[in-house]
């Protein structure tokens, strides 16, 4: 398996030719992931991506901003620019985008990718399985053949989908419960027992796609254990929260990464930030990771929401102040959140 792995590896560096030596993806973390960290991920030798757009019209601005960054990149003399290696006749962005399936529309979706043409679609959470990731794979390669579809799952139940699959993907993002954006609510596993059994089904299968891991990757540690677990590369979304591009992310909320330690009792599965956002359609079987605060403790102390509502919308004004053990803002993070110790560049982290 050690050898297939490596391979697949090999194989996939290949088709992204400024990517360095393992293979590091920044996640599509919805409404975090700025156009200055992929492009810096990117042009460091990995792969970095933006997230899903709360409103499609963003997707323009936040691609444009992208082509000139990597335009730039790409005309530099510097030595330290992995993206001045691709060719002239390169024609896709060097970066990749993500969708929600259950809430974004494919039509607009196909309408970005086909003006845009990214390098990579990153496809997760459908309403209806695997039928709906078919749809939105096939619709997507007729927008822009040469653009790739990776699907993310977290259980062994959606690895026997693709492979019955009549669309699969280039790539299989493989979850952990570890992980800090919305996973598996209940059905979750950790990655060292779920990323085995699932390299070892695709194996059995003679699927020959590769397997990038994600859930609690924080350093070369992590990424280590990955790669031997049978993962082609990995992606980190929590340690590119704390990077110095990643302009969208509030200083408070980076300032909280910083200071959380032990996971297990730091963080909790809950939709209860999704709610007082005002998002409360989420598919039930996924939930994100919570750094716990006041707000959750009140809430489950029996603080009627309503209140907690209101508590919430009036510590939003105020923004990074309102984020800390005692502050009422959620903040998304994976389980090596304990491990992550500053904020640094980009090219520093990969």
């Amino acid at each position: 398996m050690a050898s297939q792995s490596l391979n697949l590896a090999k194989a996939l560096a290949a088709r992204f030719p400024w990517t360095t030596n393992p293979f590091i993806v920044s996640a599509p973390m919805r409404g975090l992931s700025s156009a200055e960290l992929a492009v810096a991920v990117s042009n460091a030798g990995g792969l970095g991506f933006i997230g899903p757009r709360p409103n499609p019209k963003d997707w323009t601005l936040v691609l444009d901003k992208v082509r000139d960054l990597a335009t730039k990149a790409r005309n530099t003399t510097s030595s330290g620019s992995q993206l001045a290696r691709l060719p002239p006749d390169y024609a896709l962005l060097p970066i990749g985008i993500g969708f929600q399936v259950w809430t974004d529309d494919l039509a607009a979706a196909t309408a970005t990718v086909q003006q845009h043409k990214p390098c990579v679609v990153w496809l997760f959470a459908p309403r209806n399985g695997q039928a709906e990731l078919d749809e939105w794979s096939r619709a997507l390669r007729d927008a822009s053949p040469d653009t790739e579809i990776w699907i993310q799952i977290g259980t062994v139940a959606e690895a026997r989908e693709i492979i019955a699959s009549s669309s699969p993907p280039a790539v299989v993002v493989v979850q952990g419960a570890e992980a800090g954006g919305h996973g598996r609510a209940t059905d979750g596993m950790a990655l060292t027992t779920l990323l085995p059994e699932i390299a070892e089904l695709f194996r059995k299968e003679e699927k020959s796609i590769p397997l990038l891991a994600a859930g609690g990757i924080v350093d070369g540690r992590g990424a280590a254990a990955a790669l031997c677990l049978g993962a082609s590369g990995v992606v980190m979304g929590t340690r590119f929260l704390n990077a110095v591009e990643n302009n969208n992310v509030p200083a408070g909320y980076q300032q909280e990464i910083i200071r959380v330690q032990d996971a297990a009792t730091s963080t909790t599965r809950t939709q209860l930030y999704n709610h007082l956002r005002g998002i409360t359609t989420w598919p039930e079987q996924w939930s994100p990771r919570a750094i716990i605060n006041r707000t959750f403790r009140d809430h489950q102390a029996g603080v009627p929401f309503d209140e907690l509502k209101k508590l919430h919308d009036e510590a939003a004004k105020s923004g990074s102040n309102n984020y800390g053990p005692d502050g009422r803002l959620g903040a998304y993070v994976g389980a090596g959140v304990g491990l992550i110790h500053d904020i640094k560049n980009a090219e520093a982290i990969v």
